[in-house]
């Protein structure tokens, strides 16, 4: 499959792999994919981020990543579902970090236990990998650019789909400015 991939695409994997080092994750998430996309310049998916309003609020998409890392991954509707049955995320995030420190929910590794070299994918990234190529082949096209990736980011329900439409990009929205010629707007 990667072979298929534009020059765009094979840097956000790379990308994403630098933010699974960054971070100490064990595993390259959807969520440093969607990282490594908002890195991009002067690409495809960089066009539809910046028309549709996301690229001026890069800083708080990273955010709103970060803070579903210390909810140990839970989008926002997980954590207002466990809140509907009496529990509460926030105060359990608080007091875990009060006892191990900032971000010990995320999963990351400390600093300590540095891993180098090969870092698989968990299956939220494998499964967006798989969807870019779904999105390409629906599109006709012959090659699976970043902005597949974004496509299917998008269409994989989990905390990178929700950062993404709670800042105006949803699977339509991309779509209408790709197809479009860009005349879209946040809303």
């Amino acid at each position: 499959m990667f072979e298929r991939f534009t020059k765009d695409a094979r840097d956000v994997v790379k990308g994403a792999v630098g933010h699974a080092e960054e971070a100490g994750a064990e595993r390259v998430g959807a969520e440093h994919l969607l990282l490594a996309l908002l890195d991009r310049e002067g690409s495809r998916a960089s066009f539809v981020l910046a028309a549709l309003g996301a690229g001026e609020r890069r800083e708080s998409v990273r955010a709103a990543l970060g803070e579903a890392r210390r909810r140990a991954g839970l989008t926002q509707a997980e954590t207002d579902a466990l809140a509907g049955l009496g529990i509460d995320v926030p105060e359990i995030v608080a007091r875990v970090e009060e006892v191990h420190g900032a971000g010990a929910m995320s999963g990351d590794r400390k600093a300590g236990g540095r891993r180098s070299g090969h870092r698989p994918f968990d299956r939220a990234a494998k499964d967006v990998l798989t969807g870019a190529l779904r999105a390409a082949t629906a599109l006709r096209d012959r090659r699976i650019g970043d902005e597949h990736l974004l496509l299917a980011l998008t269409t994989r329900p989990g905390v990178p789909a929700e950062v993404l439409a709670d800042h105006g990009v949803t699977y339509e929205s991309v779509t209408r400015v790709l197809h479009g010629g860009g005349e879209a707007k946040a809303g």
